[in-house]
């Protein structure tokens, strides 16, 4: 901003957000209205990991593997210098059989968007992990540092990264 010049009001800064979620849109890196954090790490895992992104619709999994035929439920958390939290957003139908998802992919970005962490979580270790919530007819997982030492957990933090360009 110029010296002398007055700061954006909120008003102004909100429809830059607006306008940066429509640019958003438009190049298909998010899919809906809501909090882009979400539409964001689907889009980054299907690019990074070449997966067929499911529609929206889909219930309990959000890209396939064409490969290995395996599903994909994704979840992330944009960490905050004012939320640290890593409970990632309620898993739905966890107890299911068979599961609505092979893996959970899994990513933590920071205040930017930035890629700190992701993992390829097998659904045994998310429904030995999980603590069911009933209130809200879903379990809730938490993503701390823990996770990445589970066998079978696969850190995929560099190959996002890349994808992130």
């Amino acid at each position: 901003m110029p010296s002398g010049a007055d700061p954006p009001s909120a008003l102004q800064l909100l429809g830059q957000h607006v306008e940066a979620l429509a640019e958003l849109r438009k190049l298909k890196v998010i899919r809906t209205e809501n909090n882009p954090t979400g539409d964001y790490a689907e889009w980054l895992f299907v690019r990074a990991m070449l997966w067929k992104p499911e529609k929206n619709s889909a219930k309990g999994f959000d890209a396939v593997d064409t490969v290995s035929e395996r599903k994909f439920q994704i979840k992330a958390r944009r960490l905050t210098s004012g939320n640290s939290a890593r409970q990632l957003s309620f898993i739905r139908d966890l107890e299911a059989q068979p599961p609505p998802f092979d893996m959970l992919a899994a990513v933590l970005f920071g205040p930017k968007y930035e890629v700190i962490r992701a993992a390829l979580i097998p659904v045994e270790v998310v429904r030995d992990k999980a603590v069911e919530v009933k209130r809200v007819n879903g379990w809730r997982f938490v993503l701390t540092d823990a996770v990445w030492h589970i066998p079978d957990v696969e850190d995929v933090t560099e190959r996002l990264r890349r994808a992130q360009g």
